[in-house]
C-alpha cells in the first residue's frame, strides 16, 4: 500500500470518553482474546480458505483499504466472498447480488468472511468491538463531528452491524449504492459518533453478545430455508 496516493484522512483532536481503557486496556483484552481463539480459528478458518479456492477462481483473501485508528488506512482481511474486481463496479453489495459467490453467500450470510481480520486485531489495526472500517470514499467526507469515528479502533462489529445485519435486503437490487449513501450511511455514522463516544467495557461485552446472538439466529435462518428447499 503506497500512503502517497492515499487522500489525507481527517483529524481529530477532542475528548473522547474512557481513553484509558479504550487505549491501553481494551487492546490488552483484545490481543489476549485473539490469542486464545487463534488455533481454533485457524482450525476453522482453514477448510474456508480451499472452499473460496474451488469456489471460484481468485485470491483467497480480500484485502482492501479502508480508513482506520489514528487516521492510518490499513488494509481490512476478509475471505474473498465475491467475483475478483468486483468492487470495480460498485462498493456496495445488491439484494441477489450476481458477483457474490457461491460459497460467499453462505460465508456472508453467517459473518465467517470476517473470520481473518482475527490477524488484523493481532496487528492492532482493529479490535473485536468498535465503529465498522468505511471505504475511503466516505472516510474522506467525515463531517467534524464524525472525525472521533478514526480515533478508536475500527472493530469487527458494532451496533450498526446489528442494525443493519440484513443491509443487502435493505439497499435492494435497484441503485443499491444510492440506497446505501441516502438510507444506510447517515444513520450507520450516527451510531459510529455515539459509540467513539460513549466507549466503555458494559458497552463492548453487551455488543459482542448481540452480535453472537444474530449470527446464530442467521444460521438458524439458514438452517430453516435449507430444510424447505
Amino acid at each position: 500500500m503506497n500512503r502517497n496516493e492515499l487522500p489525507e484522512l481527517p483529524y481529530w483532536d477532542g475528548p473522547l470518553s474512557h481513553p484509558f481503557y479504550s487505549k491501553v486496556v481494551k487492546r490488552a483484552l483484545d490481543l489476549l482474546l485473539a490469542l486464545i481463539l487463534l488455533i481454533p480459528g485457524l482450525i476453522l478458518m482453514i477448510p474456508l480458505a480451499v472452499w473460496v479456492k474451488l469456489d471460484s477462481p481468485g485470491p483467497v483473501l480480500y484485502r482492501a483499504v479502508r480508513g482506520g485508528y489514528h487516521n492510518q488506512p490499513f488494509r481490512i482481511f476478509k475471505f474473498r466472498s465475491m467475483v475478483v474486481d468486483a468492487d470495480k463496479t460498485g462498493g456496495c453489495t445488491a439484494k441477489n447480488d450476481s458477483r457474490v459467490t457461491g460459497a460467499g453467500k453462505i460465508m456472508r450470510r453467517l459473518k465467517l468472511d470476517e473470520l481473518p481480520q482475527l490477524f488484523n486485531i493481532i496487528r492492532g489495526e482493529m479490535s473485536f468491538v468498535g465503529p465498522r472500517p468505511e471505504l475511503l470514499l466516505y472516510t474522506t467526507q467525515y463531517t467534524k463531528e464524525q472525525e472521533c469515528i478514526l480515533w478508536v479502533r475500527p472493530g469487527i462489529t458494532d451496533r450498526s452491524s446489528i442494525v443493519y445485519i440484513a443491509q443487502d435486503e435493505i439497499v435492494g437490487e435497484e441503485d443499491p449504492v444510492a440506497n446505501f449513501e441516502k438510507l444506510i450511511l447517515p444513520e450507520k455514522n450516527r451510531l459510529r459518533v455515539e459509540y467513539a463516544r460513549s466507549q466503555s467495557f458494559g458497552l463492548d461485552a453487551r455488543l459482542f453478545w448481540e452480535t453472537i446472538r444474530g449470527v446464530f439466529g442467521k444460521a438458524e435462518d439458514l438452517a430453516r430455508e435449507k430444510k424447505r428447499t
